[in-house]
């Protein structure tokens, strides 16, 4: 048998159309996304705008434009800097925590409520702020939000979704963080020009409108069969939602699958204990490492600090911020694509694609700025375009692969007794390492100047391999019936075939 492949015959599928119902309810949902996005969007922006460094973080900008003598990997450092970024994942990793439970027990629609709600407010608050301690007080608020909605809406979309389209769905996730981030990034650009120095103030606030969305929109949506079934509702009535959403009228088969995984998981009183026994190893393993594995292909250093990278290597704010529109732009249509395929061609080779794509574009970048920025002066305006390129290169290969994919796969590899503590734990890592990223990269290009871009094209050449050898596809595999792929799988099935015996 092939490296992570499966014999689908022994998978069924259930029957079910792409309704309007369901398209309006994910769209909705989907709103999680872009708030998730214009954040990563804004935050990056704001952080390098002349307006906003003069008001928050003098020090930083008075050695930008004074310290001629510092080093260009250097003029950005600082930690009360990197601590407005962080300090909304740090947030977000505490309150997904306590989101498992809620999502578990009060369903996915009060979490994605509750999450819009708490991101409405970091907005205002962040908008209207006048010290530093509003602006972090305010990132706190928007990162309580993030850890509800991004531990609610992945689920929420795998859930409704029929199975032979549920890859493009949850990949609809990432497309929305990515036109959340391209929204933002054109926001800054203009927010950028408005003189009298406000425009900060427009581009984090304006977070609230689609926050604002997904909060009202949530009073309004359907909860997920799933859920429902979960919490104890009248079957008679899931049968009649079901049917409505997935447009046939036999969904016998799908309920009662759906009754059998909630039954399972009635029995398990501590899921965060469950998750540990060996057979649920390899998921235990995925929630770990695939969060992980994203965060460190580099893309958040692109996403939180593109500008300011951009700033590092000589261009001018206006020119930096508007290479963000581009790189965005790219993202967002690579993450289009990469819902059309992964269907048709499955999550593995999008994987293995983007993770070569993205490894020859970070050491391609590396390169350039090991050999043409030195500590002062800056890059020639060729050599400067010539890495916007592979940066573009960069961010289209996470467009089809680890962006969406890094959400898709563990939102659809857990059975439901280990769902919400499962996605918990992945969304918890998710927040840890990017904050951990977001906290260091600044010191790190500081320190490890250029070696920083091979640093991350290391992880990518290991997170490919691990893929090759360990993911197994989950392409048209029926969410109720996923361990199936664990078991046929050449390395997992040695730990979780005949777990009677250990």
């Amino acid at each position: 048998m092939a490296v992570g492949s499966m014999d689908m015959a022994s998978t069924s599928q259930y029957g079910g159309k792409i309704t309007t119902f369901v398209v309006l309810s994910c769209i909705t949902a989907g709103m999680g996304g872009v708030i998730f996005g214009y954040d990563i969007g804004v935050s990056g922006g704001v952080t390098s705008m002349d307006s906003f460094l003069k008001k928050f973080l003098p020090e930083v900008y008075k050695r930008m434009l004074e310290d001629k003598d510092i080093s260009n990997y250097c003029k950005f450092d600082s930690q009360l800097l990197t601590a407005f970024t962080s300090s909304l994942y740090i947030a977000g990793l505490i309150s997904s925590i306590f989101a498992s439970r809620f999502t578990e027990a009060f369903g996915r629609k009060r979490s994605m409520l509750f999450g819009g709600a708490a991101f409405v407010a970091g907005a205002a608050i962040g908008g209207a702020a006048v010290n530093l301690f509003m602006v972090i007080f305010a990132r706190v608020l928007l990162g309580v939000g993030l850890g509800f909605a991004n531990q609610s809406v992945p689920l929420y979309l795998s859930e409704m979704a029929p199975s032979k389209y549920r890859g493009a769905f949850s990949n609809s996730f990432q497309l929305l963080v990515g036109i959340g981030a391209l929204i933002a990034n054109f926001i800054n650009y203009g927010a950028e020009k408005i003189r009298d120095g406000w425009g900060w103030r427009i581009s984090i606030a304006l977070a609230a409108v689609p926050a604002s969305l997904l909060t009202l929109g949530a009073l309004f949506l359907p909860e997920t069969p799933n859920s429902l079934i979960q919490q104890g509702k009248d079957p008679q009535k899931v049968s009649a939602l079901l049917t409505k959403i997935r447009g046939i009228e036999n969904v016998d088969q799908e309920l009662e699958d759906i009754i059998k995984a909630s039954d399972a998981s009635k029995e398990v009183k501590h899921p965060f204990k469950k998750i540990l026994e060996r057979r649920y190893r390899p998921q235990l393993v995925m929630a770990f490492l695939i969060p992980f594995f994203q965060q460190v292909t580099g893309i958040n250093v692109i996403a939180f600090y593109n500008p300011i990278l951009l700033r590092t290597i000589g261009m001018a704010e206006s020119a930096s911020l508007l290479s963000s529109v581009m790189t965005g732009v790219i993202g967002t249509i690579s993450t289009f694509i990469s819902m059309i395929l992964v269907d048709r061609f499955g999550r593995r080779i999008l994987f293995l694609a983007g993770g070569v794509q993205m490894f020859i574009s970070q050491v391609i970048v590396g390169t350039i700025v090991a050999t043409q920025l030195q500590d002062q002066g800056s890059v020639s305006k060729d050599y400067a375009y010539l890495m916007i390129v592979f940066i573009c290169v960069y961010v289209a290969g996470f467009g089809w692969s680890w962006g969406p994919l890094g959400w898709l796969v563990p939102s659809e590899i857990f059975p439901l007794e280990i769902r919400s503590s499962g996605q918990s734990i992945n969304v918890a890592v998710n927040f840890l390492f990017t904050s951990v990223v977001a906290q260091t990269f600044l010191a790190m290009l500081c320190h490890m100047k250029s070696g920083l871009f091979f640093f991350f094209a290391g992880w990518l050449a290991v997170m490919t391999v691990f893929v090759y050898l360990f993911l197994p596809e989950t392409k048209n595999v029926p969410i109720e019936k996923i361990d199936l792929v664990w078991k046929d799988h050449w390395f997992w099935k040695r730990i979780v075939a005949n777990e009677e015996k250990f």
